[in-house]
């Protein structure tokens, strides 16, 4: 008999998005009792409603004891599927076969009462994972320790931050020595030393035979911890292998959308009154290139457009720079002025960079444009930035093998000292 924990079998999972032709989002019952009201004797038009399919025919095994990412771009089905394979919502087609318990860290505080201290919520959410009061009990000093937050233990979570919530969260979690845990981007709203600790444990886990299911997009930790990965595109599965060559291949994917048109992307984000159109990379002679130096100067310049001729308040505009998942650098308008950015209806906005800290590789810029605290336009993925050696550090030495694409750059020296000059001195 085969040994796999999880098989997925022809999954889909579709919802039915309602139109309401008159584009108001919601209505109140005094409208809805006038507008029947006028249309007693008229045939009432229905809101058009579209079919949309979160994920399609997906299908896969997963053996006892692997460690498999999920990954994909924003809106690929990644956090759909594990709420299927958490039976947090149940699949519109298609079959789950789950051999094992299952322990699911995929929302920041899910299943959490915000009125009851942490150590009430260890037991509550433990509870609510399957377990026993004597194994919270023998458990619940270590849960603590690992969630490091002991001084607040007693403090009702309300009064947490969303960062020692997940930390709570994870720990309970993952001292619960599930068969199977199941793990969203979650992870994403500790800090460092808490995400290199959580890594650590989900080594353990693997370690000791149970299967782990990871969501990231950070690539550097999902080529570290997992062996396999799954790659989903639009809600479907389109490649399952080795995690070094299903990353190459989300990479190539990636560089197909950001060489792709922006005014023609529909994978944006935003109300949509002011939309990004065009991303060009010049150098600082206004000249547009291909391949920056790092240590180089360069002008990232977003142009946009509003669907008023109306001058723009109150803006806000920002650009981060990825690679492997991870954002190397953001840069927003609103680090450099504390008055109203005003923006002409149409036009563009330059963010210069005087020396480039990145290493080389090829990194992705992420534009994003607020108006009156409102996102207009965010795209993933929208342009690329291509680095080449610069000779940053002026030594006219090739990086180490390992650096390129993951790297920022810090211009810095070396000090030597010894006991005997400190004693001297």
């Amino acid at each position: 008999m085969s040994d796999w924990i999880i098989k997925v079998e022809h999954l889909e999972k579709r919802y039915r998005i309602r139109h309401d032709p008159e584009g108001r989002d919601y209505v109140l019952l005094r409208d809805v009792l006038a507008e029947r009201w006028k249309n007693l004797f008229r045939p009432r038009t229905r809101a058009a409603a579209e079919t949309f399919f979160a994920l399609r025919d997906v299908s896969f095994e997963i053996n006892r004891g692997e460690v498999v990412a999920i990954i994909g771009r924003n809106g690929a089905g990644k956090s759909t599927l594990l709420k299927l394979l958490s039976r947090i919502t149940a699949p519109s087609a298609g079959r789950i076969r789950i051999r094992g318990q299952i322990s699911s860290l995929l929302e920041v505080g899910t299943g959490f009462h915000p009125e009851l201290t942490g150590r009430e919520n260890i037991y509550l959410n433990g509870t609510i994972l399957g377990m026993t009061k004597k194994e919270i009990d023998r458990k619940l000093d270590a849960i603590i320790d690992f969630a490091g937050i002991e001084k607040f233990i007693d403090t009702p979570v309300k009064r947490f931050s969303s960062g020692m919530q997940v930390r709570l969260a994870f720990s309970v979690a993952a001292h619960l020595e599930p068969e199977i845990l199941v793990i969203d981007e979650v992870l994403a709203v500790g800090d460092a030393a808490f995400q290199k600790k959580c890594l650590g444990k989900m080594q353990d886990v693997a370690t000791a035979g149970r299967t782990v299911l990871f969501v990231s997009h950070d690539l550097a930790a999902v080529e570290k911890l997992c062996s396999r990965s799954i790659l989903l595109e639009e809600g479907s599965c389109v490649a399952d292998g080795p995690t070094s060559q299903i990353i190459t291949q989300y990479l190539s994917g990636l560089l197909d959308v950001a060489t792709s048109d922006l005014a023609s992307r529909t994978d944006r984000k935003g109300e949509g009154h002011v939309r990004f159109t065009k991303i060009e990379i010049l150098d600082k002679y206004g000249n547009k290139q291909s391949t920056f130096l790092s240590g180089r100067p360069l002008r990232i310049r977003l142009h946009y457009h509003a669907n008023s001729s109306r001058p723009l308040m109150n803006c806000r505009v920002s650009v981060a720079v990825n690679g492997w998942g991870k954002v190397y650098f953001l840069a927003s308008t609103e680090l450099h002025t504390d008055e109203c950015l005003v923006l002409p209806s149409e036009g563009f906005i330059d963010c210069v960079v005087d020396e480039l800290p990145l290493s080389v590789g090829i990194y992705y810029l992420c534009p994003f444009f607020e108006m009156n605290g409102i996102v207009q336009d965010t795209l993933d993925s929208a342009g690329i930035l291509q680095v080449e050696d610069g000779n940053f550090f002026g030594t006219g030495k090739d990086y180490p093998v390992g650096w390129a694409g993951k790297t920022v750059l810090v211009k810095h020296r070396w000090e030597i000292g010894s006991k005997s000059a400190s004693a001297e001195s």
